[in-house]
C-alpha cells in the first residue's frame, strides 16, 4: 500500500513539474496546447496521488484572499505557486491521517517565502493548513 501511495505521489509530482515547468516565471501558466494529457488524465493522476484537483479560478483567488487574511507574506502575490502549495498541503491529510502534528511540521517546512526561509513558524502553518483543508480539499 505505501508502495502504491509513494508512487502514485511520485506520478503526481512529475506531472505537476511537467505542467509547470513551461513558463519563465512562477506565475507563467503551461500552455494546455502542448500537453499530450487529457484534463481527465491530469485529474486522475491527482487523485491517485491523494492530491485534490486543480481548484478553479474563484476558488483559488478565494483561497489566496484567505491566506492573505492570516499574512500577506504567506502567499506573497504569487497566486499559482500558493494554489499549488495548497494542493500539496492538501496532500499531507492522506499521508499522515490523524497525525496532526506532522501534518502542522511539514506544513511549516511546505510554506516558506524570501523574509520567512525556514516557514511562518507553527502557529502559522496550523492556520495554514486549516484554510487550505477547508478551501482546498474540504472532502480529505
Amino acid at each position: 500500500m505505501r508502495i502504491r501511495i509513494t508512487t502514485a505521489a511520485i506520478a503526481a509530482g512529475l506531472l505537476l513539474t511537467t505542467l509547470t515547468a513551461c513558463g519563465s516565471s512562477d506565475d507563467a501558466k503551461p500552455d494546455a496546447s502542448t500537453s499530450t494529457l487529457s484534463q481527465a488524465d491530469r485529474d486522475a493522476a491527482l487523485k491517485a496521488a491523494g492530491l485534490p484537483p486543480r481548484p478553479d479560478v474563484a476558488t483559488a483567488d478565494a483561497y489566496v484572499k484567505a491566506l492573505d487574511a492570516i499574512d500577506t507574506d504567506i502567499a506573497h502575490g504569487k497566486t499559482d505557486k500558493a494554489v499549488s502549495r495548497g494542493m500539496d498541503t492538501c496532500g499531507l491529510l492522506t499521508r499522515f491521517p490523524g497525525d496532526e502534528a506532522k501534518q502542522i511540521d511539514q506544513t511549516n517546512k511546505r510554506w516558506s517565502s524570501p523574509t520567512h526561509p525556514e516557514g511562518h513558524g507553527l502557529a502559522t502553518a496550523k492556520k495554514i493548513l486549516a484554510t487550505t483543508h477547508k478551501q482546498l480539499c474540504p472532502d480529505f
